[in-house]
């Protein structure tokens, strides 16, 4: 087919004049093809290849940064690990310098043009009648699950938001003032629950499901402490039967080859090479080729001895001449530790572009087949960015569960399903020790941080526990300055261009 452009006008909340939604693919399995085309305009809107064009272009909008391969940057922002490049101004920030002229405007921009997209699909799609209602009801509630998903980040980054049901007409019609909370909670509580009605109970192979707009709903719920009904949504994922944990190697889990069709994968970012990879700044260069993420030492050791034990029990085993030995299989294949260096083809050893400046490096999403990298010639990779995986759910119905009704046994065998996945085969929880609600607290909120590290979600974590300063004050960066949570009310500052374009956007109290 030829290429065709066009020029679809978008007015978003970033008042950014106006967004170009780049819209290509014509196969209803999109996700598993090469993007060939954008659309046409005059003549665009009338079949369901129309509509699946449509849709993949609404995807590709979870491509950019955060969404994307630099998802694994948000730990930065946490007692995980520190980004030597800054890319998202998080070192400053965990110092506690945080204004609305340094805050990164990519993580107000890119939900909001994903939003734009979203609009722009759910006016349209119901005017397609060469599509059955029922396919126009699938596809608009992978749309929606979409827009919920948006619009829950950017509650959690900056609190009260801008909500546009519709999208804009004119940049003046954009120009107000922001929701409160709960509104755009209640709002994304209106998507997600259209969503999981209208979403097909299946497993995961590119396109939302059920379990995935539940996931999303669950999230919700555990940010607003209503454990009841997260514990309920974790639990109707469990007794689908559709997702489990994968037995295939932990590390197989952020690698291209064992990520299609995984059982353990609910919601991912999907790329393909050749035409559609993550581009030349993507996993293989940033995380892999220069090291840019270095995790902390705090993080290295949560990590429990083989035998169960953390390393600072009594009896562990833990030694500090030997700090890696007989660790939690986990450690060393989501951290690159010292001593243990990785090996090019030809045997030599392969080399950061950078020194590590914490002494460790990211390995989770290293495509180790892939080296020895080289920058004038990068190679292509299409790892996809896991949004959601069954541990999460698991994880998710412990903590819920322990804080509605307290530790029963359903809490320990979603615990030991994850810790006893083949080649982890960490023993079972100690009941005996973890048998009150505090205890088994810290003991889920220690094991949700080791099995998620470096995927994106310790930062939200930290936040909606509320401990979050008192964790970064325990870390200090590779220049010794002790680190400091900045923001106020656990909410960012909106972005000074974003205020000077919308008169009516209320600043964050505080800044």
């Amino acid at each position: 087919m030829k290429t065709k452009h066009i020029k679809t006008y978008i007015i978003s909340g970033l008042l950014t004049s106006l967004l170009l939604v780049t819209i290509s693919s014509c196969q209803r399995d999109f996700l598993d093809k090469n993007p060939l085309n954008a659309i046409s305009g005059a003549t665009f809107w009338k079949t369901e290849s129309d509509v699946n064009m449509a849709l993949v272009g609404v995807y590709r909008t979870l491509q950019n940064a955060v969404y994307g391969h630099r998802k694994p940057f948000l730990d930065a922002y946490s007692d995980n690990a520190y980004d030597r490049h800054s890319y998202f101004g998080f070192n400053v920030a965990t110092q506690g310098v945080i204004n609305s002229s340094n805050v990164n405007t990519g993580l107000y921009n890119q939900p909001y043009q994903g939003i734009a997209a979203c609009n722009y699909f759910l006016e349209n799609i119901n005017g397609v009648t060469a599509v059955s209602q029922t396919l126009r009801d699938t596809y608009s509630a992978e749309i929606r699950f979409l827009r919920a998903m948006y619009y829950f980040d950017l509650v959690q980054l900056f609190g009260g938001v801008v909500v546009y049901k519709t999208g804009p007409k004119t940049a003046e019609e954009a120009k107000i003032k922001q929701s409160t909370r709960d509104e755009v909670l209640a709002f994304v509580l209106e998507d997600v629950d259209y969503a999981i009605s209208k979403l097909p109970a299946t497993a995961y192979s590119g396109h939302a499901v059920k379990a995935s707009a539940q996931m999303l709903k669950a999230r919700v719920r555990l940010f607003q402490q209503n454990w009841a009904e997260a514990a309920t949504l974790t639990n109707e994922i469990i007794n689908s039967k559709l997702f489990s944990i994968y037995q295939g190697g932990y590390a197989n889990l952020f690698l291209n080859n064992t990520q299609q069709n995984n059982p353990e994968i609910i919601f991912s970012t999907k790329y393909l090479s050749p035409n559609n990879p993550q581009g030349n700044e993507g996993m293989l260069v940033e995380i892999s080729w220069y090291g840019a993420i270095n995790p902390y030492q705090n993080l290295v050791d949560e990590y429990e001895m083989a035998n169960g034990k953390m390393i600072n029990d009594p009896g562990s085993g833990y030694s500090a001449a030997t700090p890696y030995v007989n660790r939690d299989p986990r450690l060393s294949l989501t951290i690159e530790l010292p001593g243990q260096p990785l090996k090019n083809p030809d045997g030599s050893n392969f080399a950061h572009t950078d020194p590590l400046l914490t002494g460790f490096a990211q390995k989770k999403y290293m495509d180790l087949s892939k080296l020895p990298f080289d920058r004038t010639k990068i190679p292509v990779t299409d790892m996809n960015v896991v949004h959601m995986r069954y541990a999460e759910v698991l994880l998710a119905y412990a903590e819920a569960k322990n804080e509605a009704t307290g530790p029963d046994a359903s809490i320990y065998a979603a615990l030991n399903a994850i810790r006893t996945r083949t080649g982890v085969g960490l023993p079972p929880v100690d009941e005996a020790r973890y048998n009150a609600k505090e205890t088994l607290r810290e003991f889920i909120r220690h094991e949700r941080r080791v099995e998620l590290a470096l995927e994106g979600h310790r930062y939200f974590d930290l936040k909606r526990w509320n401990i979050m300063a008192a964790k970064l004050s325990a870390i200090k960066n590779p220049a010794g300055q002790s680190l400091v949570f900045g923001e106020k009310n656990n909410v960012l500052p909106f972005p000074q261009s974003e205020l000077d374009r919308n008169k009516s956007l209320v600043q964050n109290a505080g800044y």
